[in-house]
């Protein structure tokens, strides 16, 4: 039975669009796209669907055409079922019968009026932890979404000018809640379905001046896969994180993260069924109170009753649907009784301490994981869940397929297969009871599924998108791959390829597969640079080669270096220690080597061993300034350890990284050029090559295009008029243009190991060469370069060894280990 049209409301957000004018709304690929556009192709399409009042299921994509789809049935008065985009869809379509589906922008209606009774006050339905096609749905009313989005727009202080990332699926609650929160601001969304583990992700995010983006914890992991703490985004105002409990450590991590580059972090906490945000912690308050998940948005109240956190407001749903009848039912629902476990502080700060029922966070979803072992029980298995490093574990009783049980618990879940790991055990380990002992069943689970230990790239495209039909000729995006299994897929082909290639998500499954057989391994360019300059300086000593530059292209490199490790800490402590230890590691074996050499040679003076050569030594070339890189270095990294003793420099090189290296560079270039600072030909003392090092540092901090444009620039029009010779401003330009634009070179793996001895013994190589290479350089110059590079190698790895043995037998480790056997 058809029914008849039913008077409309509509979301008064989306009602407003045009009232934004000519703000930008949308960043996409294709442009920008006006408010005003955006409110006339929204009114477009809710023009399509006409005056009739109909349920619309929509595949929730983050790209324009979903979006449009979407505000324009919200302006239409229709209800959305917002789902997942993807085979389940149908599903949702059996389960609920919808009048109208759009998938990819197409539009099929299915009939011309509604088949439902559908409320007035339903706004939008969405899928909620452990659903399924034939599971309930949230309900939610205009006024829900209306209310929740000023509630998140007034916690957050979201802008009119502010461009936010769609980092998470449009169809999920949390992402949701920021395009509504930014539409009711007249702020920008910047639409993209690229992962965080995508360079072009961060491009992106760059070019579109990004301000923020939202995450779940497995979003942070990824942060820290790809280098994020390092990396210099101008507008990013703050980063926010909910979907699952960031351990307080992380929170506290990535606060300093944000404070050290000038954006912030903010916790919150939120359920789908209270319209996604709860709760929101200040960021001013993250590093005081990791532990919290923050204060309950305007107009909402939040207590504790018999330990469960309740929550009462205009964002409580209006209730479950379990069939296409609960669509006619009002408000059935006022007070949201989340299942979470807390605590309410004096300070009104909310903080979570478990789960009254047995629900597991997975993807960011919540998965009841009795229910899950219900089900599979009810049709026969006997098994035993649970979540751990962000998938769910399932372990059952008899003998089967495992990648069906997998498939099967998926499903029951809501989940993707890749996000199952499963296992028939024969026979499920029992209490005592006769129960099953689920701790001792979960650890007898593969910690990876079978298929992942493969190299067949086929098989790994199957098991991550759950299809067991593809080809060679199929590619990510051919066969359906989403944003999530983005995530997943990259990380695991980076296990097989090494690293993957550019455009490998277009890139068919037959074409990468050659790439397994011909990869080789990748080595950092910093450690290849470090490598040839150390062989260069010896070979140059030796009369081997008449190629000069590689001491100054390591100073360059260790600008480079220090930037990428010791001023990547979180902490002003942190990096004092850092910066103390390295220059303790150069100054104590060079003093002791010098001293060595001045007592047993008389070669070397007091000012040489004590490393102030260019400042109390002869002006004059000699065998005092053999070690002038070795004194250079040491006292820049006493320079830089003053800089970060003073606070305010401190917070100041944190907030503009970049900025900071840049002044030095600048700083450099005028000190090298003030008369007598350079030494006896003006280009070996720590002042003449400070620039050089500033230029690294800056390499280290040059997170997008136009900054290595910049590093580039500064670097080629600093070289002429330094050197004499072109010889050697020709060497170091190529060194530090490499490492500006090179992250990394392919090499074969014998070669990379070579390569790592020799630049981690290049400190003993500098050192000793000055005694092992003149008793060949007349003769056998070569030979005297391979001598010199053995002698080193193998000093380096001599000091290594009584290192370890002092450290292994010193008094304090013995009395801490008799301690600890008592």
């Amino acid at each position: 039975m058809l029914l008849p049209l039913t008077p409309t409301r509509v979301v008064p957000f989306v009602s407003a669009l045009a009232s934004h004018g000519e703000r930008p709304a949308l960043v996409t690929d294709d442009g920008v796209v006006a408010y005003a556009v955006l409110a006339e192709q929204v009114a477009a399409f809710a023009q399509r669907l006409g005056q009739a009042r109909r349920l619309v299921l929509i595949e929730g994509g983050n790209d324009p055409a979903a979006l449009v789809s979407y505000l324009g049935a919200l302006a239409a008065g229709c209800p959305v079922l917002l789902v997942p985009p993807g085979e389940r869809a149908g599903a949702w379509i059996e389960g609920y019968d919808p009048d109208v589906v759009v998938t990819a922008g197409e539009l099929v209606e299915r009939r011309a009026l509604s088949a439902h009774d559908l409320h007035p006050d339903l706004a939008l339905l969405l899928t909620t932890s452990g659903s399924t096609g034939s599971a309930k749905l949230v309900r939610l009313s205009h006024d829900n979404l209306q209310a929740n989005a000023e509630a998140v727009a007034d916690a957050v202080g979201v802008r009119p000018d502010d461009r936010a990332l769609t980092t998470l699926p449009l169809h999920y609650s949390y992402g949701l809640s920021v395009v509504h929160s930014h539409l009711l601001r007249g702020a920008a969304l910047v639409l993209t379905g690229l992962s965080v583990v995508d360079l072009c992700f961060w491009e992106l995010a760059a070019t579109a001046g990004a301000t923020s983006f939202a995450g779940v914890p497995y979003t942070f992991d990824l942060l820290d896969r790809v280098g994020f703490s390092e990396r210099d985004l101008p507008s990013l105002r703050y980063v926010s994180c909910a979907g699952g409990r960031l351990a307080p450590d992380r929170v506290r991590h990535w606060a300093q993260v944000g404070r050290r580059r000038g954006w912030d972090l903010v916790v919150m906490y939120g359920q789908t069924e209270a319209t996604a945000r709860i709760a929101v912690l200040p960021a001013a308050l993250a590093l005081e109170h990791p532990d919290a998940v923050g204060r309950p948005v305007p107009g909402t109240a939040v207590r504790v009753e018999e330990g469960e956190v309740v929550v009462t407001g205009p964002g409580v749903m209006l209730g479950y649907a379990e069939d296409p009848a609960d669509l006619a039912l009002g408000r059935t629902v006022e007070t949201l009784h989340t299942g979470d476990l807390g605590t309410i502080g004096p300070d009104g700060l909310l903080r979570l301490t478990g789960r009254r029922r047995r629900i597991a966070k997975v993807l960011g979803l919540r998965v009841d994981l009795a229910h899950v072992e219900a089900v599979l029980g009810r049709e026969g298995t006997v098994a035993c869940c649970a979540e751990l490093d962000g998938a769910l574990l399932v372990a059952a009783d008899g003998n089967g397929d495992d990648r069906e049980l997998g498939r099967r618990a998926a499903q029951v879940a809501g989940l993707p297969a890749r996000a199952v790991r499963a296992a028939h055990l024969g026979e499920l380990p029992r209490l005592a009871s006769g129960k099953p002992d689920a701790g001792r069943a979960i650890a007898l689970v593969p910690a990876v599924r079978p298929t992942a230990l493969t190299g067949d790239l086929l098989v790994l495209y199957a098991d991550v998108l759950d299809r067991d039909d593809l080809t060679d000729a199929d590619s990510f995006v051919s066969a359906g791959g989403d944003s999530l299994s983005y995530v997943e897929l990259s990380l695991r082909l980076e296990d097989v390829l090494g690293q993957l290639p550019p455009g490998w998500h277009l890139t068919s499954i037959g074409d990468l597969r050659p790439a397994v057989w011909r990869r080789r391994p990748r080595l950092e360019t910093s450690v290849a640079l470090r490598a040839v300059a150390i062989v260069l300086v010896v070979a140059f000593h030796s009369n081997a080669l008449s190629i000069v530059g590689g001491a100054h292209l390591l100073i360059g490199v260790a600008g480079f270096n220090l930037a990428r490790f010791g001023l990547s800490l979180p902490s002003r402590a942190e990096r004092l220690r850092h910066l103390r230890a390295s220059a303790a590691r150069i100054a104590v074996p060079t003093v002791l080597w010098a001293g060595a050499v001045a007592v047993v040679t008389g070669s070397y003076g007091l000012t040489t061993v004590l490393q102030a050569n260019s400042v109390l030594g002869p002006r004059a070339w000699g065998p005092a300034w053999q070690l002038w890189f070795v004194e250079a270095l040491l006292q820049l990294l006493i320079l830089v350890a003053l800089l970060v003793a003073v606070p305010a420099l401190d917070r100041a090189e944190r907030r503009r990284p970049f900025g900071a290296a840049a002044v030095l560079v600048a700083a450099g270039l005028l000190l090298r050029d003030v008369p007598g600072v350079g030494g006896p030909d003006g280009i070996h003392t720590s002042a003449a090559v400070l620039w050089l090092f500033a230029l690294g540092w800056a390499a280290a901090r040059s997170t997008d295009r136009w900054r290595r444009l910049l590093v580039s620039a500064a670097l080629l029009a600093g070289l002429p008029g330094f050197f004499d010779d072109a010889q050697r401003a020709t060497v170091v330009a190529a060194g530090l243009l490499a490492l500006v634009w090179l992250p990394a070179l392919r090499c074969p793996t014998m070669l990379r190991r070579l390569a790592g001895v020799l630049a981690s013994s290049s400190l003993w190589i500098y050192l000793t060469q000055w005694q092992v290479y003149p008793r060949f350089e007349d003769d056998r110059p070569w030979l005297g370069v391979l001598a010199s590079l053995v002698v080193g190698i193998a000093a380096c790895r001599l000091v290594q060894v009584v290192g370890s043995w002092v450290r292994r037998y010193s008094p304090a480790r013995t009395e801490d280990a008799s301690t600890h056997r008592r």
